[in-house]
């Protein structure tokens, strides 16, 4: 059974940073592309940042110099940073994981950026 936990989300102020994880569980990890999308209230998902099994990243041009994927093999989890949040980065974040075919995706965590 494939499972993608996340966790990490809440509330912060803008400015500040909060750090997500995503542990992945049935599957072989390491070949995955993995990769983290939001969706904020009306609006579509987007693909937030993507790592490939080798470490190659991309970010959207929105979250560029302020977030950072990470992922660790051993540990079958990959990891974004959030630095210098803004409110427009309110959404429910989710982890993907994707090889050819097999596309798994976790239940979100809510982040929200408020004062």
């Amino acid at each position: 059974q494939v499972q993608l936990v996340e966790s990490g989300g809440g509330l912060v102020q803008p400015g500040g940073s909060l750090s997500l994880s995503c542990a992945a569980s049935g599957i072989s990890f390491s070949i995955y592309g993995m990769n983290w999308y939001r969706q904020a209230p009306g609006k579509q998902r987007e693909l937030v940042a993507g790592i490939t099994r080798v470490g190659i990243t991309n970010y959207a041009d929105s979250v560029k110099g302020r977030f950072t994927i990470s992922r660790d093999n051993a540990k079958n989890t990959v990891y974004l940073q959030m630095n210098s949040l803004k409110p427009e980065d309110t959404a429910v974040y989710y982890c993907n994981a994707i090889f050819y075919q097999y596309d798994y995706w976790g239940q979100g965590t809510q982040v929200t950026v408020s004062s």
